[in-house]
Parts: structure tokens; sequence; C-alpha cells
């Protein structure tokens, strides 16, 4: 954990080139590396000992032999080859500077898949959760679809972008995603979820809530009894683990279904307001431009 409990950001694919010394990303929002290109800067490891990024990525890692944490459970490499995060996840790195990986590392900003179907879906992925920390076994064959759809976005990416090539890519993300799914399903079928980690539980109960839709937002309090800790409890425990108090994760979870829905549904501003718990369309407003920059209402004709 670095000085003073900070928590390292990546807000950008081109930061995440930049630490790693690769080269500038072909695409903003999407990017597909080759873990071996990577270069290891000793100047960057104590960014790398307590961070968070805002990307969805999905990576092919063999020669793993780094410390890697994840939430509070060290990710298991012992017999796999894949794992999946998801934005906003806190991770700690160790030991990177005798490490010599191989294959290909998918990341994906949010903004790449607002207005599409799969920014609604993709929370429905397990294999994101923190909860999975045990790295997927694949098989000769198996390895070979995914590697091939990793290079089938790959590919996309390096050709000259034109009005196709998002839909492209999005339908490779979206065979990716559930070809991994499938093997999730045949290899823990009978694993359990981590029932001490309080950030995948957080998580789940979240999601389920703004499905829900509640007319008021979750507050502390709720999330407390769910979890049966204290708010007191709850917040120390978020803050100490991601840097964030458990209102600051709601908020992050309520702007990230409202993008969803201003992006993929018919509903007015005010509407969605209501949807999410907002008493007040002028306070979702006021929010919203706060985390965002933008007012809701720019956010949604910025898809029209």
């Amino acid at each position: 954990m670095t000085k003073n409990n900070k928590i390292n950001e990546i807000n950008s694919i081109a930061q995440f080139h930049q630490l790693c010394g690769l080269p500038e990303p072909l695409h903003p929002l999407i990017s597909v590396v080759k873990l071996e290109d990577f270069v290891y800067n000793k100047a960057n490891d104590e960014f790398w000992k307590h961070y968070t990024d805002n990307l969805h990525t999905v990576s092919i890692k063999r020669g793993m032999t780094a410390k890697i944490s994840y939430g509070q459970t060290e990710y298991d490499f012992d017999d796999g080859v894949l794992i999946g995060t998801a934005p906003k996840q806190i991770f700690s790195l160790e030991g990177l500077e005798n490490v010599k990986m191989s294959g290909y590392k998918l990341m994906i900003h949010p903004n790449f898949i607002q207005g599409y179907s799969l920014s609604k879906n993709i929370h429905n992925y397990g294999f994101f959760s923190y909860s999975s920390n045990k790295a997927l076994f694949l098989s000769a064959k198996e390895e070979q679809i995914i590697l091939n759809l990793f290079r089938a976005i790959e590919q996309e990416c390096q050709n000259n972008l034109d009005k196709f090539s998002q839909d492209v890519m999005i339908a490779n993300i979206e065979l990716l995603l559930v070809h991994i799914d499938r093997y999730y399903s045949r290899q823990f079928i009978t694993r359990k979820n981590i029932s001490n980690d309080m950030l995948s539980q957080m998580e789940d109960i979240l999601n389920a809530y703004f499905e829900a839709e509640h007319n008021q937002l979750p507050t502390v309090h709720y999330m407390a009894e769910q979890l049966n800790v204290s708010p007191t409890y709850l917040s120390d425990l978020l803050k100490n683990l991601t840097g964030l108090t458990a209102q600051q994760h709601i908020h992050e979870k309520l702007i990230e279904k409202a993008k969803e829905l201003l992006s993929t549904s018919n509903l007015s501003v005010s509407e969605i307001a209501y949807q999410l718990g907002f008493e007040f369309p002028q306070s979702f407003n006021k929010l919203f431009k706060k985390k965002t920059d933008l007012t809701p209402l720019e956010f949604k004709q910025s898809f029209n």
C-alpha cells in the first residue's frame, strides 16, 4: 500500500499504455496489447502497490509470478491463465521486476460500450466480480478460441476506422464474454463465492437494488443492514480498502446505472431520475454533473 493509503488511479487507456512502456493506443477507448511488450520501470513500483483503473479488462497471462492482490484476496494463478476485472476495483502488484509474462490483455473503457446493450449486461458476467479471484483454466482448444477473438479485436483496432468498426468490435467482445462465461460456469459449477468479501457482496446488493427500481435511493444504513454490519464499520472498511466511503461507492454505482439508462432507453431525464430513486430530478442533475462534467441531457444527446 502506498504512503498515506493513497490509491493511484488510471483513468484512460493512454495512461495505462504510458505506465507500461507501450506505444500510444490506436484507439482511445479500446486496446489489445501483448503482455511480453510490457516494459518494467522501477520508478512505477510504488504506483502499482495500490491502484485502481476505470476499465474492463480481460487477460490471458502465462508466466505470472508477481503477487497480485485483488480486493481482500490474493489472486490465484496456480492452474489458470485467464482473468477479468471491472472498473474501480482495487489492486496491488508486487514483484514485477522479475516477471516475464506472455499473453494478451484487452482493455475496454466504459464509454466505448455506452449506447449498446452490452453496457447494461456486462455486470451480469460473474467473472468480473471480486469474488472470482481464481484464474480460469482453459483447454488448448478453448484457449485458441479466446486468442482468435483477441486477435480479431486487435485487427479491427488496427484497421482504418469506419462507421462499422465499433459494431464489429462490440460483437467480438460479446462473443468473447459469452465463451468465457461458458468456461467459468464449467470450471466453477460447484464453487461458492467468497463469503467474507465485503466488496463483492456490496456490489451484488447494489446491482440488485437498481434492477428492482426502488422509489428511493439506497442509503449507507440500508447497505449496512444487508451486510449485517454497522454503517460506521462499513464506511471505515471500504475507505481502508478502496479509498472510497460507502456513500461514494453508492454514488459510483448510481452513475454507472444512470449512464446505462441514458444511453440505451427512451426514458426522459426526469423519468430516469425517479426510476433511480431521486425525489427531485434537480438532485440527479447536480450529482451527475459533478461526477461526469456533463448534465444528464448532454450525456443522453451524445448518443442521438
